[in-house]
Order: structure tokens, then sequence, then C-alpha cells
């Protein structure tokens, strides 16, 4: 597995090597002076396969329109993007985030679509909203769920109870189930005398410096706000964020059923690997990182709802859009494509292939199913979209930010800096960034 690989978005997890591809064969007669080539980026190794028969049955349908699949491993991809719509040579039609959408909406580097936004995720729709416009074709959603270890659960004799909760006092099922996993080298759990927690051997749950999986969960179930609004300000050093931030630091330094911050705090931390080698019982992941987990795990993979915090449970919702270059040299037949890629047919291949969990509402099952046939349950995720959901935050400047923002709260994480001093200096930070 590569090193903790990030999991943001709902299919970064990456390309190791920048490779372009050309979907099969075209439909076109002859290869004509009237035919048209349009460029399609992507940044997932994965999901290519997938493209590769939804482009094929798009140049069917529309002869004389070809497309070219790019690869770019994610951390390429945003430079070469970026470069691109400088020079006025972006793809026809690429992959969108939520963070990166403020930086190339304001820019005037993506054109609006048309389409009937009730057919896909709210969540989803929002995130791509700009002025009371639509500037991406819904594609995708990754959710935050509980992976858990099956085989550490039934060694410990625990059951996973029906509803996860936490409050800020330490009440709450959560860190009662954590405790019961949590196991030094005598055999003593946190809580019982001569428990020693500089021996773990087998820890509880994993708390760690991860926006998307874990503090920003933290804040909106406690009822605290990451931005006033979209495209708004950043809010999260009031009271109720403060305290939830509290929360996920405690379950690592006053409660000891979670790894310490040097052995987890990106970039170089091991998180993912120690869930995978089977360190810890609980793990807070999206759901794209499972085609990387499951294969390399030698225990039975669980998927739980999050936690219930004492506001409820609101999950980040992390969804994808089919950009559409502003400035195309062939507008109306990047439009026909990113118009087909939010149409059933594509988003329910890519589906049952196991692929993603699609933007167009009622196509889950074909992605239940295909999981379900790898052993794992991953209706807990279905089941989350329809409840509370937020996007990550929508704010100019957020990937510039983003960065001294984890170095802030590395710090809270190692115990240098108090929740409420990392909240402020963070909010400060990232309301200098706006622009």
């Amino acid at each position: 597995m590569m090193h903790n690989p990030p999991i943001r978005w709902a299919g970064a997890l990456l390309g190791v090597a920048m490779l372009t591809l050309t979907a099969c064969g075209s439909g076109s007669a002859g290869g004509g002076s009237g035919d048209v080539t349009l460029t399609y980026r992507l940044w997932d190794e994965q999901q290519k396969a997938g493209y590769e028969q939804v482009m094929a049955a798009f140049e069917k349908a529309n002869p004389g329109i070809d497309v070219t699949i790019e690869v770019l491993p994610y951390d390429q991809y945003w430079t070469k993007l970026t470069a691109d719509a400088v020079a006025g040579t972006a793809p026809d039609v690429f992959w969108m985030t939520p963070t990166q959408f403020p930086e190339y909406v304001t820019k005037g580097v993506l054109a609006p679509v048309q389409l009937d936004a009730s057919q896909y995720h709210q969540t989803v729709v929002g995130s791509f909203t700009y002025k009371d416009k639509l500037y991406g074709v819904p594609k995708d959603w990754g959710i935050v769920g509980l992976l858990y270890n099956k085989d550490l659960f039934k060694k410990a004799g625990v059951e996973m109870p029906d509803k996860l909760t936490w409050n800020a006092d330490g009440t709450g099922t959560l860190l009662d189930t954590a405790r019961k996993l949590t196991v030094d080298e005598a055999g003593k759990h946190p809580g019982e005398a001569g428990f020693d927690p500089a021996k773990v051997t087998t820890y509880g749950f994993l708390s760690w410096n991860h926006y998307q999986t874990q503090w920003m969960n933290w804040v909106a179930s406690n009822g605290g706000k990451l931005v006033d609004q979209p495209f708004g300000k950043y809010v999260f050093n009031d009271p109720a964020s403060v305290q939830a931030l509290r929360f996920g630091v405690d379950l690592v330094g006053k409660y000891h059923v979670s790894p310490p911050a040097t052995q987890t705090n990106p970039p170089t931390g091991k998180a993912t690997d120690m869930f995978t080698a089977g360190k810890v019982a609980m793990f807070p992941a999206n759901n794209a990182l499972l085609p990387f987990v499951a294969p390399e795990s030698t225990f039975e993979v669980g998927v739980a709802p999050m936690p219930e915090g004492p506001a409820g449970r609101a999950v980040n919702l992390n969804g994808l859009a089919e950009a559409v270059y502003a400035k195309s040299d062939h507008p109306e037949e990047a439009m026909k494509l990113a118009q087909y890629l939010g149409t059933e047919a594509p988003q329910k291949l890519m589906a049952d292939g196991g692929y993603v969990l699609p933007a167009r509402n009622g196509l889950t099952q074909g992605y239940v199913d295909y999981w379900k046939s790898k052993n794992v349950d991953v209706t807990p995720f279905v089941e989350e979209a329809e409840g509370t959901t937020f996007p990550l935050p929508i704010a100019t400047g957020f990937t510039g930010f983003e960065t001294k923002l984890n170095q802030i709260f590395n710090e809270m994480y190692l115990g240098n800096l108090s929740p409420q001093q990392a909240a402020d200096q963070a909010v400060s930070e990232g309301n200098a960034s706006l622009q």
C-alpha cells in the first residue's frame, strides 16, 4: 500500500504514473474532417478502466466525437490544470472537487451546465453552485463511515453497539467500546489499575489530524460550523467547535484509546497502515479507501455509521463534478459529453463496478452489491448519505490554507497547542487566505 494515502476525495486515491490513454475505438466513420477529439482528464488509475467502457459507449452514440482519457497523479493533476487554465489549454472535461471549485469558478475557468439538479444528491449540487448557477455535472460522492476490524471485536468479546454515541465529557458508547478494545502488553485496558499507555498493543480507535474523516465531523456533530456560508468565512473557533476538537484530541492524550500523534500526524504518519496491520479496531474513513484497505487487510472489514454527537450525526459527503472548460475549442461537444456522464447508464456502470457511489439518485444498489461480493457490507455509507451531510469548506484559498491548517492542528494533536489556541490560529490564517 502507498504511504498512508490521502482520503480526502471521493476518488482521490491516486495513480502512480502519468499515463495518457485513448478510449476504445471510436464510432466515427472514417475519421473525416468533421471529427472532434475531446480530452477528458482524471486522476484515479482504478476508475480509468470503468471510464474506458463509458467513453466507448459515448463514442458509439456520437459518431464524429472521439474522447482521449488522460490520467495524472493527484498532486500533478492540480498543478497541471492550473498551468493549462492560465495558458488557455485546459482539457475539455475534467474532474473537479469542492475545495478546488472556488478557485476555478471565480476565475471564469468553468462553464455553467444545464440539467435537472433534483436528480442528484443535494450536497453535491450545493458544492458546485455559484451565484445560483451549477458549474459541473454531479459525478459521484464519497462519505465518511467507520471501518472496523471484526476479528478484533470477536477476540475482545465486544459487540459493535447498534449506535455509537459521544459527548464532550467522555460519556457515550464510542469511548466505552474503544476502551474495551484497547489493551496493553499486560492485558490491561485504559482506566484499569496498572494500564501502561506507552505499551499499548491494540488501540480501540484511531483519532488523528485528518480533517475530512475526523475533526470536521466532530465539529458538525456538536453543532459547530466550519464556514458561516459557502464562499464565506471560517468560524470553527466558536465554543461548540472547540469542544468537539477537544474530544478528538482527548481520545489520544487523555483516554489513551488512540495512537499518539507522533505516529499518525500527516504527512509521514501511518494511520491507514495501522488499521490494515490490525493494530486499530475502529477507523473513520471515506468509502473511497475501501479498494485500498480491503485487499490489504488480513481480517474481515466491517462498516458502521459514524458516531452520533450531541447534535446528532453529521458526516462529510464529498462529491466530485464533471467540469466543462469554459474556453474549450469544442464547447457543444464538451457539454454533450459532460451531460452524458451525468445520465443513468454511465453512472450505473461506475457504481456496479464498485468504483464510486454515483451522484445520480437511485443507483447505489450496484455499488452495495459489488462490495457484498467482496464480503463488505457498505449499506451504512448509503444510509448515512440520506441523513445530515456537509461538504468540505467551500471557500476561496482553501487549497493554499490547507498546509498551514494541518501544521497548526498537528501541534494540537501533539498537545503543544490547546484546541482553542489551534482553532483561533487556524481561523485567523484561513480568513486571511480568502480571496
